[in-house]
């Protein structure tokens, strides 16, 4: 086996484990959002983004519109774009238009890292077999996570849907300990939620755009109180 192969495979075995876990979770929301084990596993197969999928499985659950979606999906994931840029620039320069489709489609937060720190430049057989463990983990998790909570009790399987809130707080809680800009926008997008939850009137809007509006105005409200200046963008770099 080739080299750049057997590297591949080896980086992307702890992003697959990882993934497995955290799909399987997804797999229990999608049970409640009404979604059968087929359609789970093709949306986990053909969508490679955690957050993107968890909120889009929300909309879905909310009977969103196709617009609310949308705006859901491009807020979520506009950051793929900005490390596909970045990730362009060690793509070796004999690689194929559609060896990039192939790169750009499993381009996530875990993978562009270890992508990142790879030492050469990034050929379509490192990527490849780098990209193909998390993306059968992901959609095994997903489909493993439907069949079980099918499987199980009611009661143990509403249960087990505490795993997603779980993940996002131990994901959060350390890194807003340590920010305070990163605690006072899950502050403001908490705040955000309530209202939407419990005010009249902002409480019939429905969930897939009330979302959307809660992570743009939580965004924005970090950007401008919290700017990152010149300096500290300067040092990041060095």
């Amino acid at each position: 086996m080739n080299k750049e192969v057997k590297r591949g495979f080896r980086d992307g075995i702890p992003i697959a484990l990882g993934y497995f876990a955290v799909s399987f979770s997804l797999g229990i929301t999608m049970v409640s959002a009404g979604l059968t084990a087929a359609e789970g596993t093709v949306m986990s197969l053909t969508n490679l983004t955690s957050a993107g999928e968890f909120a889009g499985v929300r909309v879905i659950a909310a009977s969103g519109t196709i617009l609310e979606m949308i705006l859901t999906q491009l807020i979520i994931n506009l950051r793929y774009s900005l490390m596909s840029l970045s990730l362009s620039q060690k793509i070796d320069p004999k690689a194929r238009f559609w060896h990039k489709l192939v790169i750009a489609f499993g381009n996530t937060d875990e993978i562009f890292a270890v992508a990142m720190n790879h030492q050469k430049s990034l050929t379509i057989k490192y990527m490849a077999a780098l990209q193909c463990l998390p993306v059968i983990g992901w959609t095994s998790g997903t489909f493993l996570g439907i069949v079980a909570c099918n499987l199980l009790p009611e009661r143990l399987s509403i249960a087990l849907n505490v795993m997603l809130y779980g993940m996002f707080i131990a994901i959060v809680v350390p890194v807003a300990k340590k920010s305070k800009p990163v605690l006072a926008v899950c502050v403001a997008a908490i705040s955000l939620s309530c209202l939407f939850r419990y005010v009249p009137g902002l409480n019939t809007i429905s969930e897939g755009l009330a979302i959307t509006v809660c992570t743009v105005a939580a965004a924005v409200f970090g950007a401008i109180v919290f700017p990152v200046k010149q300096e500290e963008k300067q040092e990041d770099e060095t």
